[in-house]
């Protein structure tokens, strides 16, 4: 059953209180025009770094996939599931090592320079590859990009390398900087990397922290009409109490990424001046994992690692957690990817004396005076989920004798913690299914990825056979074989448990009815929204 399948059920009892409604600024914007206006939305955090060609996060494409573009966007209804944006047109060799993009003509960054296959040549090797949190493994066996004119990019590879594979990274990985702001820099400390120029149909304005960033229209946009809008304006909005507040109060016309709290929707969309919106995140399903520190003497027992997922009750999760806007996980691939999904895997029921049994034979018995042992439990920060989930494993950890400590970080001290510091136990994260196993689910299990790469294996797990079939995949141009290669990827994860899965989902968005052409492709809270719009 996908995720878009799945009937809200009724909120059960235990889930946590969520914050009051702050008070807001008010901005002005114009609704009298299908073109022109500003767009007011909610942003829940404000990202240390807005350059997606290092930091590939939904967080990062939120704000910079309007300024900075990709050489394609996910698409319902393009060829194989793509859109042209940078690139016109990609085309692999026969042999898998290389692939040729044709790129758009007379197209400048937002200082007047042109765009060239220069920028993407530079893109893709000096950052992409080396320094991206995805592009690392994906363009693993990237050798060279030759630039044989400046509207002709040819990837060449070491080894063969399925064109599925790039295809479905290209809206994800290929954010292109331009060469000349970044070229004999430190690329990780560019101020461009907070002040992003780009070929992308708005502007970066400025940033006031705390309060807002305000985007302008390119008015020398490659898009013939676009953008539709004047300016665009994210609200840093925390609370998300405060964001359905102010939503209903008219001082923001869109949040996403599930910011309105679960249970106010239906309220809401009783509001004839509001929709709520499943659509736009067909491509982003989002995977509640808990995170492992093998590190960790006792969590590197496999036994204690099988306790943990037999004392966690998915339905309760989905039910309290996601008010069922959700559906129980059985491994690293979600059900919603028929072409990737392998059903036969090894199962965690929840089973509260299993765990104990488990626990017992592990060497962990249970004592009169207190735990059987504790451990440190890190919530990420970014959703309301992801806290709560929080809670609710330190309660299934006591259930089973284990006491959990919960340190609660603001988002880059999380970040911090966990993908630079290692210092946890355990952590309740969010991954991203991006259609494609290769596409930042096999970096969560993969072992020898650097030292602070965000959203990747920083658990310390390490495990040879499941490195391999990561490695295979990777240069596997047949794609029957390729699918066999990540079934059996999944077998291994879930007998084994680097981490564990607890629950896949897909966001909601709020939207006053006078936003346009919303959720107009798979990936859409992330994409450049050059088309949307504002009716009076």
């Amino acid at each position: 059953m996908s995720i878009s399948e799945i009937s809200r059920r009724r909120l059960l009892g235990g889930t946590v209180i969520l914050a009051g409604g702050a008070v807001l600024p008010r901005f002005g914007f114009a609704q009298s025009a299908i073109e022109g206006g500003r767009l007011v939305v909610a942003a829940d955090s404000e990202p240390r770094n807005l350059n997606p060609a290092i930091v590939a996060s939904n967080g990062v494409f939120y704000i910079a996939s309007k300024i900075i573009e990709p050489l394609a966007e996910a698409s319902f209804d393009g060829t194989d599931g793509l859109a042209p944006r940078l690139a016109t047109s990609w085309e692999g060799s026969d042999d898998g090592l290389s692939i040729t993009f044709k790129l758009r003509e007379g197209v400048t960054w937002h200082d007047g320079k042109p765009f060239t296959s220069a920028d993407v040549a530079f893109s893709a090797m000096e950052v992409w590859k080396p320094l991206q949190n995805i592009g690392r493994s994906v363009l693993a066996n990237l050798e060279s990009v030759e630039t044989p004119d400046d509207l002709t990019a040819v990837f060449k590879f070491s080894e063969p390398t399925p064109l599925q594979l790039i295809r479905n990274a290209l809206p994800v990985v290929s954010s292109v900087l331009p060469r000349h702001l970044y070229e004999g820099t430190d690329i990780a400390a560019n101020p461009a990397n907070n002040e992003p120029v780009g070929t992308g149909p708005f502007v970066f304005a400025e940033h006031r922290a705390g309060e807002y960033y305000r985007l302008t229209r390119n008015e020398s946009y490659w898009g013939e009409g676009e953008p539709k809008l004047d300016e665009l304006i994210f609200r840093v909005l925390p609370d998300r109490a405060g964001a359905a507040a102010a939503l209903e109060a008219g001082e923001i016309q869109l949040a996403a990424f599930s910011q309105v709290p679960l249970s106010d929707l239906d309220r809401l969309s009783a509001n004839s001046e509001l929709e709520v919106v499943t659509k736009g995140y067909e491509a982003l399903t989002y995977q509640l994992i808990v995170e492992i520190n093998h590190r960790n003497e006792i969590l590197n027992n496999l036994k204690v690692r099988q306790a943990i997922a037999h004392a966690i009750d998915r339905s309760f999760v989905v039910d309290t957690v996601f008010l069922g806007y959700a559906a129980a996980a059985t491994g690293p691939v979600p059900k919603n990817a028929p072409e990737f999904y392998e059903p036969d895997v090894t199962l965690y029921p929840f089973d509260v004396e299993k765990a104990k049994s488990l626990l017992d034979e592990a060497g962990y018995p249970a004592k009169d005076d207190g735990a059987r042992f504790s451990i440190r439990l890190l919530p990420a920060p970014f959703f309301s989920e992801t806290r709560a989930m929080g809670d609710y494993l330190k309660q299934a950890l006591a259930a089973i004798d284990v006491e959990a400590e919960l340190v609660s970080n603001d988002a880059p001290g999380h970040l911090t913690a966990v993908y630079k510091d290692h210092d946890f136990d355990l952590s309740i994260g969010a991954a991203v299914f991006r259609g494609d196993p290769a596409i930042s689910t096999t970096n969560l299990v993969q072992s020898g990825i650097p030292d602070g790469t965000f959203f990747s294996n920083q658990g310390g797990y390490a495990n040879p056979e499941i490195d391999k079939i990561i490695a295979e995949a990777l240069v596997t141009i047949d794609t029957e074989k390729r699918i066999e290669l990540y079934n059996e990827f999944q077998k291994l994860v879930t007998t084994d448990l680097p981490l564990i899965n607890v629950a896949d989902w897909g966001f909601t968005s709020v939207a006053s009815v006078d936003v346009k052409n919303v959720a107009n492709n798979p990936r859409w809270v992330v994409s450049n929204w050059s088309d949307t719009a504002i009716a009076g």
